[in-house]
């Protein structure tokens, strides 16, 4: 008997030269598996062990972020208690913690905020809440508005895709960086007396406004580009022959095809979105005591480094790790999805 084996992208195809009839009913001479799109790309996902083990991490993250009480209620403490203020000998004359690397204890296992003499593990695993819950609301919102978008300007065309591409251009060209830290307490302002303090949902939902007004363009841009390149395709003319609305082509021709981009873009954004936000928190336009933030605590720690400089480097080396697994995943998702693009 001969055989021969063809792997192929589509599918595993195993042919006999000798006649089905030698086979038992419950065997095939050709045997076809077909693989979806989907199955492909996990497949050459699963294939690379970066993108694995950036995955992994970046789950970790996640599970730890969901489960910060659990892991808090287990562990005894929370970030908002001054057990260094509350208890002599944990912190010394000048507010430092005592022992090696910051106080790091059996009981303390990431040492004691300098001053106040909080736990520095539980505000880390807080902050990491914090900053994943603005990032992921940010990249929701960009990615649903830049996609709508893109998708009008680039199947409209004309005067329609000239005028939101100047919209796009000027937003684009705003310093938004400075914009936000200057917009940031005008608004509170508005809703907040100087005597009050902001509220902690009120600080959050103005970041996730003011970042999400800048961050829908580039996602637009995107999308428009690779609307124009669909739109003269021959599934899309058919659509049109046939009498299909611009909305229905729109939504069941031209979006299917852009689930590539519009994942391989969020999953870059994330990452952006969560050092974004520990900037401004770290210039003072973000999250505020007593709320547990990674820019908050790289901005106290920039206050005693050199005294203490633990402080700085626990959520330093956290979001170092976090932004490099989030990125070498969302390289590996665009290899995964879009192979022809390496």
């Amino acid at each position: 008997m001969t055989s021969s084996r063809m792997d192929g992208p589509e599918m595993d195809i195993t042919v006999s030269a000798e006649p089905a009839a030698a086979f038992p009913d419950h065997r095939a001479a050709t045997v076809a598996v077909p693989r979806t799109p989907a199955a492909l790309a996990w497949r050459r996902f699963r294939a690379d062990r970066t993108g694995v083990v950036a995955g992994v991490v970046v789950g970790l993250f996640f599970v730890v972020a969901l489960a910060a009480p659990l892991i808090s209620a287990v562990y005894g403490k929370d970030p908002y208690t001054t057990y260094g203020q509350n208890e002599p000998g944990l912190l010394d004359d000048y507010g430092y913690p005592t022992g090696a690397l910051g106080g790091v204890s059996g009981r303390f296992w990431l040492g004691l905020e300098p001053g106040l003499g909080r736990d520095v593990f539980t505000q880390l695993l807080y902050g990491i809440r914090t900053s994943l819950l603005i990032a992921l609301a940010v990249v929701l919102i960009i990615t649903v508005l830049g996609t709508a978008v893109g998708l009008v300007a680039g199947y409209g065309g004309g005067w329609l895709d000239f005028g939101i591409s100047r919209v796009v251009d000027i937003a684009l060209s705003f310093p938004s960086t400075l914009f936000i830290i200057a917009f940031v307490p005008v608004v509170q302002s508005l809703f907040v007396s100087a005597d009050q303090q902001t509220p902690t949902w009120m600080r959050v939902v103005t970041l996730v406004v003011v970042l999400s007004a800048f961050g829908w363009a580039p996602v637009a841009r995107l999308l428009r580009g690779q609307v124009i390149s669909l739109r003269t395709r021959e599934f899309v003319e058919a659509a049109r022959i046939g009498g299909a609305s611009p909305a229905r082509i729109i939504v069941r021709e031209l979006l299917p095809n852009l689930w590539t981009p519009i994942l391989v873009s969020a999953s870059l954004s994330v990452p952006a979105y969560v050092t974004a936000e520990a900037a401004l928190s770290f210039l003072g336009a973000g999250i505020d005591e007593p709320t547990p933030d990674w820019g908050r605590m790289i901005h106290r720690g920039a206050e005693v480094y050199l005294s203490d400089i633990t402080y700085m480097l626990v959520p330093g080396v956290a979001i170092l790790i976090f932004v490099v697994a989030f990125n070498l995943l969302g390289d590996s998702v665009r290899d995964a999805l879009a192979p022809s693009d390496r």
